[in-house]
């Protein structure tokens, strides 16, 4: 049987209430595995953040499950379990230059998590070191300010902050985007490094697909808060079969001048699916690739598959 660190059914998050209710994720369900790097991908708005702070509980659901180790973690919880929630699951921000606090120095940032645990100063100080020298900074920049760093070093902080708990899990939201192209490969460099080391896991939300690649064991293509498509990473390329799929990979940069005269990016239009009567169901065609699609969608994508 696999195992499965987090398995998340039926999925629902809505903000708003009334005209300005908005369902931001609808009906996602999805699982990891214990030790790989789980990628989910999208547009700007299909809800992929949304997803990744509702697992970490900064957003509520409003339906749906969601299981860590096999426990329910939405809802009211306990105390305990929630300690344990907030120690074994971490989350690495988009943007080093807004999710670190200004005013504070960066040893403070790093241990802010193991305050008021009853951890020993020295302790506490140790493992603010320790994670500092894993994401390759020096012990003495503990004593500095976020400002006197570089977009790449404040973003090896932000991995320190949470490494600094010990997780099992990380959710890694869109963790080189705000990034120079030159740091962006060391940053996906060292979270494959401290996986290895570690044996973390990892859940990976990325609009870039030439990224998501290049880390990810499985990806998860997402498109207005629904889940379209789900399979192992080289599968995906290979045999993609919606049509967002499709068009999101058309724009996927080739290093080739010959294939870039004359790749068309492919365009989505929503409205080609004819849901009215013929409704849409989440549907694995061979063991392990799933899509989303009605019976005359997934007959068309089996006969792909064989081809």
């Amino acid at each position: 049987m696999t195992d499965h660190i987090l398995e998340v059914r039926d999925l629902h998050v809505t903000f708003g209430h009334g005209a300005k209710r908005f369902e931001a994720v609808r009906g996602v369900s999805f699982d990891v595995r214990r030790g790989e790097t789980f990628g989910i991908v999208g547009e700007s708005g299909s809800g992929k953040t949304t997803i990744g702070r509702t697992v970490i509980r900064v957003n509520p659901a409003t339906s749906g499950s969601i299981r860590y180790e096999g426990e329910e973690i939405t809802g009211r919880i306990s105390k305990e379990l929630d300690r344990k929630i907030i120690n074994k699951i971490q989350m690495i921000f988009q943007d080093p230059m807004a999710s670190l606090n200004e005013r504070a120095k960066i040893s403070y940032i790093v241990s802010e998590g193991l305050q008021g645990r009853g951890i020993p100063k020295q302790e506490i100080e140790q493992r603010v070191t320790a994670a500092l020298n894993e994401v390759g900074l020096l012990p003495e920049f503990a004593s500095r300010f976020p400002h006197e760093f570089s977009g790449g070093q404040r973003q090896r902080i932000g991995i320190a902050r949470a490494l600094v708990m010990q997780p099992e899990f990380i959710i890694a939201d869109e963790p080189i985007s705000a990034l120079d192209v030159s740091i962006r490969a060391q940053v996906l460099n060292l979270l494959s490094e401290l996986q290895k080391k570690r044996g973390l896991t990892y859940l990976f939300i990325s609009h870039d697909l030439s990224v998501m690649r290049f880390i990810c064991d499985r990806i998860a293509v997402i498109h207005l808060g629904r889940i379209v498509e789900l399979c192992e990473t080289e599968e995906l390329f290979r045999h993609p079969l919606h049509p967002y799929t499709r068009a999101l990979l058309s724009a996927v940069p080739v290093p080739s001048p010959d294939y870039a005269r004359t790749a068309k990016p492919l365009s989505y239009d929503p409205s080609i699916h004819d849901y009215s009567t013929d409704k849409p169901a989440w549907t694995e065609i061979v063991p392990g690739h799933f899509v989303l699609g009605n019976n005359k969608e997934l007959d068309g994508y089996r006969k792909q598959m064989e081809k």
